[in-house]
């Protein structure tokens, strides 16, 4: 990640929790304070990972209830609790996998209808103190850069609640990668249960089973989005330099209760590191080698489109945006996948006599699938907000793009949305 997407991001975090106006002198959100322990397993990212012990992590969870809300939002979604996650992780192995230091937003729903069961997703930012080195730490090929991505998904039970202190067990899944922006990124995959408590503050407290049911409108209306966005990726270990990804897409769907968004669209992208490749007439699109026709049309072959289907949850300024792709052209994957997914670090220059040193990648199945299928998971803030249920809005953005749920490149992005045919019953 480069220091555009972290700013972006720190920018963020601070937003989600500077939106929400008094409604009335108390405090509009109740807020809690949840330290946890959690202990689990760091799987393997790539043969002969390093041997390690249990998984550590200690977090400190910073959240609110939105129970005295005025946003629509909020009451859509039932009151989810928001946060901020702040964490240490022992991976097991300090000499090669070190520790990192994470910063997480975080929202948590009731799962199964319950109030005891919670539904907990948060995404930021970690930072960690070992990586992937060729001379020093080649066997860690879980990231080769300092800040990450951060991801995780939780489920908590509530064992004793009461009053001032809910004591919780959790289980889930946490993931680090650095979105593709240098190589390798195999990425960290773990699994842990936890141990928690939420800690209440002394001010007025609710029970969301308890508050009395709030008669909203339904109201639907349609939308187009214009989308211009900048990323950055590396096409392999040795060509390592991080370069560009330009993207223009566009999109059309309805706004749902003013907190639900869903569309169809199209994307258009340009890679940088592909056109390099083929116009400096690298080893793999050389004269009889496998991909010398690329070189025909190095710019349309650099080149990749798509259709979309959108979903994005509106907290007034704050939009959490997923994206579902289906890849119609993207030619120069080609070269993507052959020099990354064999084994062994494939120089700049491929002899066909190599000795057995690497392996290239094999367009298998497994390739069909990960070039047909495109997603892209990120946050966007908008400059006016929904509350206020403008016609039109502004927003910026940052998104991690994947192949399959591999990383592709990251992306910062400006957009324009228009509405209009709006109803309310």
């Amino acid at each position: 990640m480069n220091k555009t997407s972290t700013l972006i991001f720190l920018f963020f975090t601070i937003i989600i929790y500077g939106q929400e106006p008094n409604a009335t002198s108390e405090p509009s959100n109740a807020f809690i304070l949840t330290p946890e322990v959690l202990i689990g397993i760091t799987g393997e990212s790539n043969t002969d990972f390093p041997y390690r012990t249990l998984q550590t992590q200690y977090l400190i969870n910073f959240g609110w209830n939105h129970l005295n809300t005025t946003q629509e939002w909020a009451k859509r979604l039932k009151y989810p609790r928001t946060g901020l996650s702040i964490g240490y992780t022992d991976f097991g192995n300090k000499r090669f996998l070190g520790h990192a230091f994470s910063l997480l937003p975080f929202m948590e729903f009731n799962g199964f209808k319950k109030e005891r069961f919670k539904v907990h997703v948060g995404t930021g930012l970690s930072y960690f103190n070992k990586k992937y080195d060729f001379t020093d730490n080649f066997f860690n090929r879980a990231t080769s850069t300092d800040l990450t991505w951060s991801f995780r998904l939780f489920a908590y039970y509530n064992l004793f609640p009461s009053e001032t202190i809910d004591w919780r067990i959790g289980a889930g899944y946490a993931h680090h990668s650095n979105g593709h922006t240098r190589l390798p990124n195999q990425g960290y995959n773990s699994f842990l249960v936890s141990f928690s408590a939420d800690i209440k503050s002394a001010s007025k407290i609710k029970n969301i089973n308890n508050l009395e049911p709030i008669a909203l409108k339904k109201s639907i209306s349609d939308y187009y989005l214009i989308h211009l966005g900048a990323g950055i990726n590396s096409l392999s270990e040795t060509f390592s330099d991080k370069t560009e990804v330009y993207t223009i897409s566009g999109e059309y769907g309805k706004i749902i209760n003013n907190t639900f968004k869903l569309g169809v669209g199209f994307y258009y992208r340009f890679y940088q590191n592909y056109y390099d490749y083929i116009n400096n007439n690298e080893s793999l699109v050389q004269e009889g080698r496998e991909y010398d026709y690329l070189k025909k049309n190095p710019f349309w072959n650099a080149t990749n489109f798509g259709l979309t289907v959108n979903g994005e949850i509106l907290l007034n300024h704050i939009g959490i945006d997923v994206q579902f792709g289906f890849n119609i052209h993207k030619p120069a994957y080609r070269v993507d996948w052959t020099l990354n997914q064999g084994y062994g670090v494939v120089p700049t220059t491929i002899n066909e006599d190599h000795g057995g040193e690497f392996a290239l990648g094999e367009l298998d199945a497994y390739y069909q699938l990960k070039r047909l299928v495109s997603a892209r998971f990120g946050l966007k803030y908008y400059f006016i907000g929904s509350e206020k249920k403008s016609n039109y809005d502004f927003y910026v953005g940052t998104f991690i793009n994947s192949n399959f749920g591999q990383a592709d490149f990251t992306e910062m992005s400006f957009g324009y949305i228009h509405k209009f045919n709006f109803e309310e019953r």
